[in-house]
């Protein structure tokens, strides 16, 4: 669906908000969605339970080997690196309309899923994606109209390909 040009992964650097090494609950919006498998472990560790949880089961690219509890329900889809397939896509969008917490299990990369997490969460202001920043920390977004704007934005300049899942 969406395919990352190589011009683009310089800007994808920058955070699309504050970094942080730690997160107090009090800090995050009503609705949380956390991506990669270290922010979700370090936010279950301190008792955060994520709305929607987005893993791969790796942490900086090494296979994790251990459990990651953070869904009464799970979704498994497909999304190859560098990509945001279709499946992904969908998946974020299905599981902002659910009321049960959610655990989206990507086989390949969740690398850009924070992208969609952000452009499809509902307005209102009360949603904070969280995502892994490695060797930085966590880059918290607290989304509203502004953030929204930026993604679409980045998401234009995107390499469409509507034949890819």
């Amino acid at each position: 669906m969406y395919l990352l040009k190589e011009s683009q992964k310089e800007k994808l650097r920058i955070p699309l908000g504050k970094v942080v090494k730690n997160v107090g609950r009090e800090e995050l919006g009503k609705k949380i969605v956390s991506i990669g498998d270290a922010v979700t472990i370090w936010l279950l560790k301190h008792k955060i339970k994520p709305d929607i949880s987005i893993i791969d089961y790796k942490i900086e690219r090494k296979t994790y080997e251990g459990k990651i509890d953070s869904g009464e329900k799970v979704i498994k889809v497909k999304n190859p690196a560098g990509r945001i397939s279709r499946q992904l896509w969908n998946a974020i969008s299905n599981a902002y309309k659910e009321k049960d917490k959610i655990r989206i299990e990507v086989d390949g990369e969740e690398d850009l899923a924070a992208l969609p997490a952000i452009y499809l969460a509902p307005p209102g202001g009360s949603t904070t994606v969280i995502y892994g920043l490695p060797s930085r920390g966590m880059g918290i977004v607290r989304v509203g109209e502004k953030e929204r704007k930026k993604v679409e934005e980045f998401l234009k300049k995107m390499e469409r390909d509507e034949n890819g899942d």
